[in-house]
Formats: structure tokens, C-alpha cells, sequence
């Protein structure tokens, strides 16, 4: 197949593009800047602009991109770059979709979508739940609205917390917990839909590569854990203790609104799509899946 990847340079879409690749797909990569290799070709989504020509061909679209969550406290102007650097970029995208016929849009969302759930397990038909990140993830995903009205065969991997060796959650937490400081947050009951950097592409491979599967997809481990699990499994992988706990109070007091929905809310996300399709995991607990990030 001829796969167009948008966010190709961050963790997941570098380690997708690897991934497709071995599996000898082509893949052209989207950048905003002027393209500097073969695979590259330009776009400017705040334009509504791609070079001429990149969609020509292609079997499936990828859209992986967006600003941090994470890494800055929510004000209006970080929620507002949240919000445009996801929808806007993603219209783009489903109307090139449309407008080229592309058979297949593969749309980044988040397990955001479903809000705070307790211990409750959802799937892909469980309503949107409340909070920012869920508001985020609705628009997120009705952005993809013209490819899908086109009759392209749109799907919204909503996406867990991603065990990567290269980064993000792991790049936070592993330092900390090596140092002795890992701790529980809150009551440490809150679920954590976790789900390792080769299941996350290779599940993104798998719903390009089967036509039979639409909507949104929960790209998740089978088995999610809450946090006091997950506390204990980390601690674990890379032997040491870990007996603190931050208190509730402590993180939405220093961190607010963003302290809360990242922290303290979660969701015990299962991937029913997947496992209904046949979807072979490579790594089916959070301790295998932290194993092979943390002895990479």
C-alpha cells in the first residue's frame, strides 16, 4: 500500500513509519517545512495547503498529530492550541481524503474520549464522557466528518497511554521511580489503559490493512490496570520500591484542571475491535509491555 503519514516525526509516528516500512508498505511523510528527502512532501494545514500531487495513488491516510497535553499548564491559549493543532489539521486531511478518493483515513484520537469511568470497563460504544479531554476528542474525531460523508472508511484509534523506550510516559516516570521518588497518585484506583509502542503501531497497521473495520477503535492493552498496579509493576521493571503516594489534593492544587483529568481520572478501556478482529498482541500484561520498553 501507498500510506500518507501526517505527525510522522513524533513517537508514535516515527515508530509507525518504521513499522509500516518493514512490513513494505511505502509511506510518504507530510512536513511543514520545505521537504528535504524523497519521502517528504509539504503541507501547511492553518493554509488548507499540500504539495500537488502527494495524495495521487495513495491507499490510506494517516493523521497523528497535535501539541502536548501534558507538557504545559492548561491556560486558555494552550487549550485553544490543543484543540486547533488536532481539528484543524485533520479537516485538512479528511478533505484531501475525500477529494482523492483515498480509500482508508486511520484519525488519532484518545481514550480521553470517555471521560472519568471509575472501574467500569468501556468499549467502543460507550458514550463521551466529561471533561476537557473528552470535549477535545469528540471535536477531534468529528473533524474527520467530510472523508467519512465522502464514503472513505474512516477510522479513530483512540489511543492509551503508550510504554515507549524512546519516551514520553516511561521518559517521565522511569527517572523518577529509579530514583527512589515513584509513588501511587491519589488512591491509586483510577485505570490506566496502558499499551505498548508495538502493539499501538502494530494495531495502527492492522486497522489499515483491514478493510472490514470502521469508527473508532480502542488501540489499548487487553488487560488495563489501575494505577496502584501499575505503580507496583514499574517499581518492579526496574527494581526498586516504591511505597510514596501524592495525595489528590496535592496534584490539583499544583496542577489543576490538567492535574486532574491526566492524573487522577481514568478509564478501563478494552479493546474490543481489536480482539474481535483477531488482533495477535505481542504484549498482553503491563509487565511484559514495561519489560520490553524498560530492558530495550
Amino acid at each position: 500500500m501507498r500510506v500518507v503519514v501526517a505527525g510522522s516525526s513524533g513517537l508514535l509516528g516515527t515508530a509507525l513509519v518504521a513499522h509500516l516500512r518493514e512490513a513494505e508498505h511505502e509511506v510518504l511523510r507530510l512536513v511543514r517545512r520545505p521537504p528535504a528527502a524523497p519521502d517528504e512532501r509539504g503541507w501547511d494545514p492553518p493554509a488548507g495547503r499540500v504539495d500537488e500531487g502527494t495524495f495521487d495513488g495513495v491507499d490510506a491516510v494517516v493523521g497523528l498529530g497535535g501539541v502536548g497535553i501534558g507538557d504545559r499548564p492548561w491556560s486558555g491559549a494552550r487549550r485553544q492550541a490543543i484543540r486547533d493543532s488536532r481539528n484543524g489539521p485533520t479537516e485538512v486531511l479528511a478533505t484531501a481524503a475525500a477529494e482523492h478518493g483515498v480509500a482508508t483515513l486511520l484519525s488519532a484520537s484518545a481514550v480521553g474520549f470517555y471521560g472519568n469511568t471509575g472501574g467500569e470497563a468501556v468499549d467502543e460504544s460507550t458514550p463521551s464522557g466529561g471533561g476537557f479531554l473528552a470535549e477535545v476528542c469528540r471535536d477531534w474525531e468529528a473533524s474527520t466528518a467530510k472523508a467519512r460523508d465522502a464514503g472513505v472508511r474512516v477510522v479513530t484509534s483512540r489511543t492509551g497511554l503508550v510504554l515507549s523506550p524512546a519516551g514520553g510516559l516511561l521518559g517521565r516516570l522511569r527517572p523518577l521511580f529509579k530514583s527512589f521518588a515513584g509513588a501511587r497518585l491519589g488512591s491509586g484506583q483510577q485505570y490506566m489503559p496502558w499499551v505498548s509502542l508495538d502493539d499501538a503501531v502494530g494495531a495502527m497497521r492492522f486497522l489499515i490493512e483491514h478493510p472490514e473495520i470502521s469508527g473508532p477503535v480502542n488501540v489499548t492493552g487487553p488487560t488495563p490496570v489501575t494505577n496502584a498496579e501499575f505503580t507496583k509493576a514499574l517499581a518492579a521493571a526496574v527494581r526498586r520500591p516504591a511505597v510514596l503516594a501524592v495525595p489528590e489534593f496535592a496534584i490539583t492544587t499544583a496542577l489543576g484542571a490538567m492535574g486532574e483529568e491526566m492524573l487522577l481520572y481514568g478509564q478501563r478501556a478494552v479493546p474490543a475491535k481489536l480482539l474481535a478482529a483477531g488482533y495477535q498482541y505481542r504484549h498482553n500484561t503491563v509487565a511484559e509491555a514495561l519489560s520490553a520498553a524498560i530492558d530495550r
